[in-house]
């Protein structure tokens, strides 16, 4: 019986060991230096052993962010207001800091952040990552055409916002230096959608 879950906490730190590698080796040396089978080399796997967890390269890097694709969706359908949970999920990522709001200034992260969006291939990635986000959203909020705009219209104020913060805190600013006007942009952000968006909450 628990032979399952044995196999799948092995496969997820097979996933994790991988990208960490990655990850670590792309910073030292820059993603286009580094090549999959010096990747696997590192982790003491094959070639093949990588991709059969890692289709493409940038899949080791994007495997950081992954777990994010469906978040707004999950918020979103806690309901029974979509935009005041989503209101309300994001301050508190803003409040702890949390990297995908872009208000953190650990070195790591930073580093982390400046491979993600300095690196072409990379940054197409995430691109296509937010389009699978706003698409889960678009679903969570009833899939009509009125929902795909909704989510386009929230996906796109939670990415401008947490580019704002990073981009301020990679030129130098502190967190607590960002954070009173990154919490104000965000309520006028969301309090925006709100009133626009007035359509999905129900009657």
């Amino acid at each position: 019986m628990t032979e399952p879950g044995l196999r799948e906490r092995k496969k997820q730190r097979m996933y994790q060991v991988l990208s960490d590698t990655a990850v670590r080796l792309f910073l030292e040396r820059g993603f286009d230096a580094v090549s999959v089978a010096e990747v696997a080399a590192a982790a003491e796997v094959s070639k093949p052993t990588l991709f059969r967890y890692f289709p493409a390269k940038e899949d080791l890097v994007l495997y950081r962010i992954a777990d994010h694709e469906g978040e707004a969706a999950r918020v979103a359908a806690e309901g029974p207001d979509p935009v005041a949970a989503l209101r309300r999920h994001f301050l508190a990522g803003l409040d702890r800091c949390d990297p995908v709001t872009g208000l953190n200034d650990h070195p790591d992260v930073l580093a982390f952040h400046r491979l993600l969006y300095g690196t072409p291939a990379l940054a197409a990635r995430v691109c296509g990552h937010q389009e699978r986000a706003e698409a889960a959203l678009a679903d969570a909020l009833g899939g009509d055409l009125d929902a795909r705009l909704a989510a386009g219209q929230i996906i796109a104020v939670q990415r401008i916002l947490a580019l704002e913060n990073w981009r301020r805190i990679a030129g130098g600013e502190r967190v607590e230096e960002v954070r009173a006007d990154a919490v104000a942009a965000a309520g006028r952000a969301f309090g925006r959608l709100a009133a626009g968006l007035s359509q999905l909450n129900p009657e």
